[in-house]
């Protein structure tokens, strides 16, 4: 099911307009997340430290975009008499830009892992980590476009793309817990243990921003 926010011929039309330079803010901050997921990805995987790098600045500009939507949503529910389904869509955003910003936190603390991990050499794990990775990205991505389309069903299907990366994550998490052939110190593996965390976490949020968008469409909580 494909809904659209702005009707041109809608009987208040500078409410759907507002909310629909809303989402589009929205979107934007989207993109910015999904930029620093790749930075953080990188920099993990291909030990590239300049990718790391630029995930403070990058932060700073989505957490930019978190608080004017906040600010944005609040201002419109205040001063425009918003209608029950306005309300909700808009309520629906503050939610939604919340998850997105947590994913941005969590792909800065990767990068800060990648840092501490590069004096080591690379673990066994980490090309099945990368998988987990790749699939918490791909979440991302689909909750995004169900966004852009309004697509009820992209929202909802995020959720089953959950239980490949809570599998991996409890399939790693064993594996890492159980090491017994640790030469020197334990630190990889407890960064290693806290990237997974941070990957299962940022896919929960993905899969709350799916829940979120079937929401805006139906009025209906999963």
């Amino acid at each position: 099911m494909k809904a659209v926010l702005y009707i041109p011929n809608s009987p208040r039309p500078q409410m759907a307009r507002a909310i629909r330079r809303l989402e589009q803010d929205v979107l934007r901050m989207g993109a910015l997340v999904e930029k620093s997921f790749r930075l953080s990805h990188q920099a993990l995987f291909a030990r590239d430290l300049t990718a790391a790098e630029e995930l403070p600045q990058l932060d700073k500009k989505i957490d930019r975009f978190y608080r004017q939507i906040e600010s944005d949503c609040t201002a419109i529910m205040t001063m425009k008499a918003p209608t029950a389904q306005d309300l909700r869509c808009l309520s629906a955003f503050m939610q939604l830009v919340r998850d997105l910003e947590r994913i941005g936190d969590y792909a800065e603390d990767l990068a800060e892992i990648a840092i501490k991990l590069f004096p080591y050499p690379p673990h066994t794990s980490l090309p099945e980590i990368a998988v987990m990775s790749h699939h918490a990205q791909a979440m991302l991505a689909t909750s995004l476009v169900a966004l852009a389309d309004l697509d009820e069903a992209g929202g909802r299907s995020i959720k089953h793309l959950d239980d490949a990366v809570d599998s991996a994550y409890d399939r790693l998490y064993q594996t890492l817990a159980q090491q017994r052939d640790v030469s020197g110190v334990v630190e990889p593996i407890v960064l290693l243990a806290l990237a997974i965390r941070c990957l299962e976490r940022m896919a929960d949020h993905a899969t709350n921003i799916g829940q979120r968008v079937a929401y805006i469409v139906t009025g209906q909580r999963s």
